[in-house]
């Protein structure tokens, strides 16, 4: 698998050059330079004031190649536009080699990446968009067969927070957490944070 790096300064940061040491980059106007036909990432960079849109309409994919932005920034907005957009996956510029190796992994097996940090950030956006829609009765549903502290935190996994939160917010441990979500999974019949997150926010699975 080939590894373009698609920078408007053409720079190669050290983490990118460890991660695919046989990486190359280009800047957009050199795109043309690339041979048709490869099985390929282009990473492209989207810096600080930019909008994924701007870098990634830059970019024309050709067969087997898929488009991964790597945002200074990264926020839910440029996560959602870079995917709308029909990129396969967005992270941090600065992120760890062992990091950008698992991204390729999972785009190159027709995954989507935005990793966790940013996908607990989408979650917690959507839950509060969808909170508005979830009645009394809703709730009634799922917290009357909740105890008191998985209900608790239900909430704070619905809102977004992480494990590590929620047992700071809470005063327990990360292992009590994990052990309340297990019997909260099994109590609500789900399989994850997501779908949990949208029951207790009025969408039935």
């Amino acid at each position: 698998m080939k590894h373009w790096i698609i920078d408007r300064d053409g720079v190669l940061l050290p983490s990118w050059c460890e991660a695919f040491p046989q990486a190359c980059v280009l800047q957009p106007d050199e795109l043309a330079k690339r041979p048709p036909g490869d099985l390929a990432v282009l990473w492209c960079r989207c810096r600080a004031g930019e909008t994924a849109d701007s870098v990634l309409r830059q970019v024309e994919l050709n067969p087997g190649e898929f488009a991964v932005v790597l945002a200074d920034e990264p926020d839910e907005t440029v996560v959602a536009e870079s995917l709308a957009l029909g990129a396969s996956g967005c992270c941090n510029t600065h992120a760890a080699p062992e990091v950008l190796r698992q991204v390729a992994l999972v785009v190159e097996n027709g995954g989507l990446w935005v990793g966790q940090t940013l996908l607990r950030r989408l979650v917690g956006s959507a839950s509060r968009v969808l909170a508005s829609r979830a009645d009394s009765h809703k709730e009634g549903e799922w917290l009357s067969l909740l105890s008191d502290r998985e209900a608790q935190v239900a909430r704070h996994v619905a809102g977004g927070a992480s494990n590590r939160e929620i047992a700071n917010q809470l005063s327990i441990t990360e292992r009590t957490v994990k052990a309340h979500l297990s019997a909260i999974f099994e109590k609500l019949g789900l399989r994850d944070r997501l779908q949990l997150s949208l029951r207790i926010n009025g969408l039935n699975m």
